[in-house]
């Protein structure tokens, strides 16, 4: 007489299920990384709009025979400006 085995595997169905939640989280985060992406390149534009947009009143503010703006640093040529908008282009 046989007996039965008392040993039992994953099986089958347990390999799909994790292949369907392994490719889940691949696509979303591939998504992620795109949208991180877009997210990233809307910033740099952002900023590079803001820089020309300042450097064109400079030069409207330059020909129109006006002086420079006080500038924000003492006589040690250290600002007091905060930092906190300041970023990296390079971080996401």
């Amino acid at each position: 007489m046989k007996t039965p085995s008392t040993e039992v595997g994953p099986g089958m169905w347990a390999f799909v299920a994790f292949f369907v939640l392994a490719l889940a989280l691949w696509l979303l985060m591939r998504s992620m990384f795109g949208r991180l992406r877009r997210i990233n390149l809307a910033e740099r534009d952002r900023e590079q709009a803001e820089r020309e947009r300042a450097e064109r009143a400079g030069l409207a503010r330059d020909a129109s025979g006006e002086g420079e703006e006080p500038s924000s640093q003492d006589a040690s040529g250290v600002g007091d400006r905060s930092e906190e908008g300041e970023r990296r282009g390079d971080e996401v």
